[in-house]
């Protein structure tokens, strides 16, 4: 049976049904990989780099010796470990089909192709490799989507309001779940680590092209109004995609209005349990914009246990900073539409959005 090479659509429409095996070295695929792809790496990572090293400084084919070297051993396991995958995950009748790919469809995805064609699977390789998967990621986020940006003061609940907008039937993507920080100092206390910032970037463009429906009779069209929470570009250590960034920016915007001494109790409630040397260290890490007065009282407040009045010096500045945010907006005030709200209630406040007749769906 012929070794299919097809288009990047194709190889992830396919992927849905049949397992995506990325056969790169293990540091490549941690750094960042086709989601729900599994690693089948044809060498280690300093194997890659030997052949790499071997073919820029000698030639092709003593590099594809040295490959064959590496390879010779590894095939009967390659192969053990594709049956045991395939076997127990993909039981389905006719499922024996597998999707092949490596950094740039080169040697590497046409030696496990070949092995596993030669054994019996259906395979398929993708054109131009992962470098092909990531051009298809980074044209995601020029798109024209249509946003719906969620902003309020920090305290304001708003990731809670998105899972109840969600629930509701609203399409919603969850930026902080993504990046697996809250966006905050003390955003990645009691988080689990970031992605890379490449990992991030494929996990957000899945989301994104799910939201567009395309068929082969009509163009992909977007479905309608996608919620965001509004973000500064930075989140933790993640950068959001700069032209991604700038449709955010000139998006509408309702804004949670909430008191202040509503937001500090709801901060107090979902901080106030975190682990006390973690937010000290977090709060010196923004010293310098907070000021040496506040930070010294900031920490002293902590210190004895008084997370009320430590938070209600921290919360005064993100206050400061998010206003000096918003006035950076494009068209701030013509984007913005302001939800008065007494209290930081998730169900409440999205019933409040639905009677101000902003359209969710």
């Amino acid at each position: 049976m012929p070794i299919e090479k097809i288009s990047i659509d194709r190889f992830l429409e396919l992927g849905k049904k049949f397992p995506v095996l990325d056969v790169r070295s293990p540091g490549e695929y941690t750094h960042a990989h086709i989601p729900g792809a599994y690693n089948i790496p044809l060498f280690t990572d300093e194997e890659r780099k030997m052949v790499g090293t071997t073919y820029k400084q000698q030639s092709r084919e003593a590099a594809i010796k040295i490959g064959l070297d590496y390879f010779g051993p590894r095939m009967r396991p390659i192969v053990e470990s594709v049956e045991s995958l395939v076997g127990p995950l993909f039981p389905a009748p006719g499922s024996k089909q597998v999707l092949i790919h490596c950094w740039r469809g080169g040697m590497r995805s046409a030696g496990v192709a070949w092995l596993l064609d030669l054994y019996g699977y259906k395979v398929c390789t993708l054109t131009g490799g992962y470098k092909s998967y990531r051009n298809w990621i980074i044209e995601t986020f020029s798109f024209p989507f249509i946003f719906n940006i969620l902003g309020g003061y920090t305290g304001s609940g708003k990731t809670h309001v998105l899972n109840e907008l969600q629930r509701k039937g609203a399409a919603v993507i969850d930026l902080e779940k993504l990046a697996r920080h809250k966006g905050s100092a003390f955003g990645n206390i009691g988080m689990p680590r970031q992605p890379t910032q490449e990992m991030f970037e494929n996990l957000l463009s899945h989301e994104l092209r799910a939201q567009i429906k395309s068929n082969v009779d009509t163009p992909a069209v977007m479905t309608g109004p996608i919620w965001l929470e509004d973000e500064s570009q930075r989140i933790g250590q993640i950068n959001l995609p700069h032209t991604l960034w700038n449709t955010m920016q000139r998006s509408p915007m309702l804004f949670l209005d909430i008191p202040f001494e509503e937001r500090l109790k709801y901060i107090v409630q979902e901080y106030g349990e975190l682990d006390k040397e973690k937010m000290a260290n977090a709060i010196v890490r923004i010293k310098k914009r907070l000021g040496p007065l506040e930070i010294k009282t900031a920490l002293q407040m902590l210190g004895e246990g008084d997370i009320e009045s430590c938070f209600r010096i921290l919360l005064k500045y993100y206050d400061k900073s998010y206003n000096k945010a918003l006035g950076n907006r494009e068209q701030s005030k013509s984007l913005l539409t302001n939800l008065n709200c007494t209290t930081v209630d998730a169900a409440l406040n999205t019933d409040k959005i639905n009677l101000k007749e902003v359209s969710i769906y």
